[in-house]
């Protein structure tokens, strides 16, 4: 090793020697410091590389290979030229062997100026590191000079090269960081054995070149969304296997006909498969099995039975195309409601609430509207649910203004949280937008309005004539036609919060719904974008026109919680606190 490290400082020392204060080979071991901060770098680049393939997969035989690059790139080689440099000077200092020339010895016994009178007594005959520190006592400079020196550039170096193995797993979960900067501190310990001039000239070369080294790790770039969500995916356990009973050995086992295919699985399994179209839809549960809370089964649609109605209208909170929401009182359990009544009950209006009904009672979330009954009114057809009091986020940002950073990350997080949920059920929103968010007094958000929700397993039924989705909050691909998915209700929810930020569609307005859809079929670019917020470059990746680069939502709320809990603050606070309506004015809900 001696070889390579004086070969190390003959290289520094013909690229920066220069001849004066304090001498060229004092200046040729900062720039041999500076040669060897380039080691830790390096490695980070490679990390970075390997995972624009791998993404966040660590298995076996990915944190093997990243473990190793970390020891050898920020132990092992610094370690060990560090303390080779050191070596050949305490070589030459002792008249033994050291692998320079004799013109570069020569030049190593030269006076140096200033406060160094001879190179090679001042780099090789002084005390080592673990000797200044423990006796407290320096021979060419104050103790205390020692001290700061080794704590600051020691401690500087350190938190760089941190930088640099977070910076190498962004994206991702911040542990794997610890290949890099726990080995490093590591080799900070081991360099004690350093000539003390030695290592603090060495030190002052490293510590500038750590800083630099920032610059290519992040010119890499960050694994593509992708690749991370193909990563997260494969990181999920596969489906356990149903144990072997015994039996007789092979031998003996009778051939058996071969068994029949198996069923079709349940409507409500995470993402299932569509059922072929030859293939006969299950019939839909019953009314009653919809019901969340306790009450009366209430008689199918259409049925002559079914009487009065148990629940009491207090007052009208909206209308729309589709129907009329109620508040009103359940008078058998005492306990407000709100009735979506719709207009016009036919048998596609029927589908559609049975619909919506069946999704939200297979989802169970805080932030989710809840559903407790699908009942007959005297006037049409009725979906019970949960009752809130609050405002719509559009109304909020229309009256108050944008959202800041931290609002926004909260409800981007609680909403992702929501919407996976629903996701593992099988069930779609496909209507995300301002104001399909409910904000409640205490400023927590719910997530309403589940009225074009479908699960994967159910047909593709769709009203005549009705839009699939908000044309300024719609998602290229469905505008164009394709089928929704996971990924489309995730940019739905980004371009919510991005007009929470900059209050307006990330697409800008346009003059008619039809110019709007429009844009959103075309893919036009974002350009209502808030350039100012901490979560821009965030948006703009989930905002993607492709539907597989962009952040799945689990992702999504991993990248804006981690940026919550370094600003300090709590994932799950209020978004806002908003003032009750007074009365007569209640949330109009479409």
């Amino acid at each position: 090793m001696n070889g390579l490290a004086s070969a190390l400082l003959s290289l520094a020392h013909s690229l920066f020697g220069p001849g004066f204060c304090p001498g060229d080979w004092v200046w040729a071991t900062s720039a041999a410091g500076a040669l060897v901060a380039l080691l830790p770098p390096i490695g980070a680049v490679a990390v970075s590389i390997i995972r624009k393939g791998t993404g966040n997969r660590y298995d076996a035989t990915t944190l093997s290979v990243f473990g190793a690059i970390g020891m050898v790139s920020t132990l092992v080689l610094p370690w060990l030229l560090a303390i080779g440099v050191s070596g050949v000077f305490q070589a030459a200092y002792g008249k033994k062997p050291t692998g320079l020339s004799a013109t570069e010895l020569s030049s190593l016994n030269s006076e140096g100026g200033c406060w160094v009178d001879n190179q090679r007594e001042y780099l090789g005959g002084g005390q080592t590191v673990f000797d200044v520190l423990s006796s407290q006592n320096g021979k060419d400079m104050p103790f205390f000079v020692y001290l700061l020196a080794f704590i600051v550039l020691g401690a500087g170096s350190l938190f760089f090269v941190m930088l640099q193995g977070r910076t190498a797993f962004r994206r991702g979960p911040k542990w794997p960081s610890r290949f890099f900067w726990i080995p490093f501190a590591a080799m900070l310990v081991f360099s004690v054995g350093m000539e003390a001039n030695t290592a603090l000239h060495f030190w002052l070369g490293f510590l500038p070149f750590t800083v630099l080294g920032l610059i290519p790790v992040a010119m890499v770039g960050p694994p593509p969304w992708s690749v991370i969500n193909r990563s997260d995916r494969s990181d999920e356990p596969p489906p356990r296997r149903q144990p072997e009973l015994p039996g007789p050995p092979p031998s003996q086992v009778q051939p058996r006909p071969t068994p029949p295919p198996p069923p079709p699985p349940p409507v409500n399994r995470p993402y299932p498969k569509t059922a072929l179209a030859s293939a006969p839809e299950p019939p839909s549960p019953p009314l009653g099995a919809l019901a969340a809370a306790p009450g009366p089964i209430p008689p199918p649609p259409g049925s002559r039975n079914a009487g009065g109605s148990r629940y009491r209208r207090v007052k009208q909170l909206g209308a729309g195309g589709f129907g009329t929401v109620w508040q009103a009182v359940d008078t058998q359990l005492n306990r407000t409601v709100a009735l979506k009544i719709a207009h016009a009950p036919d048998r596609d209006t029927a589908e559609r609430m049975q619909r919506e009904a069946r999704a939200l009672a297979v989802v169970s979330h805080p932030n989710c509207v809840k559903v407790y009954d699908l009942a007959e009114e005297p006037d049409g057809l009725a979906l019970v649910m949960e009752y809130l009091e609050g405002r719509p986020l559009a109304e909020l940002v229309d009256g108050q203004g944008p959202l800041d950073d931290v609002a926004a990350g909260r409800l981007w997080a609680t909403m992702a949280g929501a919407l996976a949920a629903a996701h593992e059920k099988g069930v779609l929103h496909r209507d995300i937008k301002p104001s399909n968010i409910v904000l409640d007094p205490s400023g927590l958000a719910h997530l309403i309005d589940f009225g074009i929700a479908r699960s994967q397993g159910d047909s593709k039924m769709t009203a005549t004539g009705m839009m699939i989705g908000t044309p300024d909050f719609v998602a290229p691909e469905q505008a164009m036609g394709a089928t929704a998915s996971p990924a489309s209700d995730a940019w739905q929810l980004a371009a919510t919060i991005s007009y929470a930020l900059s209050g307006q569609p990330p697409r800008g307005t346009r003059e008619t719904p039809m110019a709007a859809l429009m844009a959103a079929a075309r893919a036009e670019p974002v350009s209502r974008l808030p350039q100012r917020s901490a979560h821009a470059r965030l948006l703009a990746a989930s905002l993607d026109p492709e539907p597989r680069r962009r952040p799945t939502l689990n992702a999504v709320r991993r990248e804006v919680e981690g940026w919550l809990s370094r600003a300090g603050k709590s994932a799950d606070g209020p978004v806002t606190r908003v003032v009750p309506r007074q009365p007569g004015s209640g949330l109009p809900r479409r």
